[in-house]
């Protein structure tokens, strides 16, 4: 369910330059502005900040969108040893 468009956008993001992990967003559901292009963020996914740079074509998504909190699964591969044949 989207946002009512009279309560209007939602963003806790405040920009602040002095430092680079000063850019770290907790707020997940917080909206990408156009005010926040070309900038570096950090998103923290519950357990580590992933650091996005927001593009043109991420304004009006969430923040929480970019940064994945489960990790890829991968399964092991099977080597086979040198003097074995099949």
């Amino acid at each position: 369910m989207t946002r009512s468009l009279k309560k209007g956008i939602f963003s806790e993001v405040r920009l602040k330059t002095t430092h680079k992990d000063q850019n770290q967003i907790w707020s997940r559901r917080s909206m990408v502005l156009p005010i926040h292009i070309n900038k570096e963020f950090y998103v923290h996914t519950g357990k580590i900040f992933h650091k996005i740079k927001v593009i043109q074509d991420m304004i009006g998504h969430k923040f929480g969108e970019f940064a994945r909190t489960r990790k890829q699964m991968t399964h092991k591969t099977v080597k086979l040893k040198q003097g074995r044949k099949k």
